[in-house]
């Protein structure tokens, strides 16, 4: 059986995807339903003697696969199920006609979007939504993350943006430097949570803009989307605070886990959170890595999220305990041997915002003004536009009476 559906978009992405999914999905339920309520028809009757027979035949569950095809610059859904005939006819075809006449796939997505929209005004108030609505918002979330690469593809123009770590009102002014998305491309390299006092309202916002516009906003790991790390930094405490269980610290770490380790625009600027590895010569070699585990204490992985650049040559042991210091000539080997430009990187506190190092081969970009209510630190993002020429904005952090309450429980301070 092979049912084509056909929908003209303006625009495709991913998000619309998973729309004609939850659409599979209520049909697939119908089907399923109906397998049951043969259970209950009078056992003599020849209409369950027929239908149970074919049932039978067709022990296996109700199979669907999304397939996207591209054909005479139109998109066409595939529904490739497995079922009996008779059932197909009755809860696949029906179903689908039903709803067409119902709604169109365009109001569908309207509907969905508007729900998802809803979500991300309560998050923009830092209001803390249901803990049923942050499960579906990160299953919707794994989706579309479980199909982006360890290094993922990202288009100019786009603004790249360091460390937020949970300091809400100031992506609020981040967002008012840089502008909303999606009237802004956006990229994060990580480190969402811990230590500011919203790391909750953060974290999902930034994901549910992600599910929203996938296209259009891109986040990768840092070091603190670690269950170790969130322990100890104020992340799970937080969690269990606002929610009163740790089902949404669970939720929050599980997508973590399929976060991007790193992103390259225009095969010319290479992203990441920390920095360089002494076991990573090339990119393939990140694509390589399984990324899908809670950040190992070493090896590649590590080091992409741990590393920091110095003034030496070469390799040194870093103070952090984790990751290398790098020096410009290992910076030179790496862009040389891939054909980069820059590398952009976060995690570590700038005074000024950003700074460049190594001849303008390597960049830090930070993004959490007045780190930790105290540092008294400008933040900076790096905009760059369809030509890859650079121009850095800074900005202070919001007002004082917007950032809440400071926390009782004192943080444990390593290498700012």
């Amino acid at each position: 059986m092979l049912i084509q559906i056909q929908i003209n978009f303006d625009s495709f992405d991913s998000f619309k995807v998973l729309i004609v999914q939850a659409i599979l999905n209520k049909i697939i339920n119908k089907f399923n339903n109906f397998c049951q309520k043969t259970k209950k028809i009078n056992k003599k009757d020849k209409q369950y003697q027929f239908l149970q027979k074919r049932v039978r035949d067709q022990k296996q569950q109700l199979i669907t696969q999304i397939e996207i095809h591209k054909i005479h610059n139109k998109k066409i859904f595939q529904c490739q199920g497995q079922t009996s005939k008779q059932a197909s006819e009755l809860f696949i075809l029906k179903p689908i006609k039903k709803y067409s006449k119902k709604y169109s796939i365009q109001k569908i997505i309207s509907i969905m979007s508007s729900e998802l929209d809803q979500i991300i005004e309560t998050l923009k108030k830092c209001e803390c939504i249901k803990e049923n609505e942050v499960k579906n918002l990160c299953n919707k979330a794994r989706e579309i993350l479980v199909e982006e690469s360890n290094v993922q593809r990202v288009d100019a123009p786009v603004t790249i943006c360091g460390d937020i770590h949970g300091q809400f009102y100031d992506l609020m002014e981040l967002f008012t430097v840089g502008g909303e998305c999606p009237d802004t491309n956006y990229l994060f390299l990580g480190d969402f949570v811990d230590r500011g006092f919203h790391s909750v309202e953060t974290f999902l916002l930034l994901l549910a803009l992600k599910v929203r516009y996938p296209d259009r906003i891109t986040l990768i790991r840092g070091n603190h989307e670690s269950r170790q790390i969130t322990q100890v930094y104020g992340f799970y405490d937080e969690c269990l605070r606002k929610f009163g269980s740790l089902n949404v610290w669970r939720y929050c770490t599980e997508i973590f886990d399929y976060l991007s380790l790193a992103a390259i625009i225009e095969e010319k600027f290479f992203c990441v959170h920390g920095g360089l590895s002494p076991s990573i010569k090339t990119l393939d070699e990140i694509i390589a890595i399984d990324r899908k585990q809670e950040v190992p204490h070493d090896g590649a992985m590590c080091d992409l999220m741990w590393s920091d650049p110095d003034e030496i040559e070469g390799w040194a042991v870093s103070p952090r305990g984790a990751g290398y210091l790098f020096g410009g000539d290992v910076v030179d080997e790496f862009n040389r041997t891939n054909n980069i430009d820059l590398i952009c990187r976060a995690h570590q506190l700038v005074m000024e915002g950003y700074r460049n190092m190594f001849n303008d081969q390597l960049a830090t970009v930070w993004s959490a003004p007045n780190y930790c209510y105290r540092c008294g630190n400008i933040a900076a993002i790096l905009e760059l536009d369809e030509n890859l020429q650079k121009s850095y904005k800074t900005f202070e952090a919001a007002a004082q009476e917007n950032r809440g309450v400071p926390a009782k429980k004192s943080l444990p301070e390593y290498f700012l």
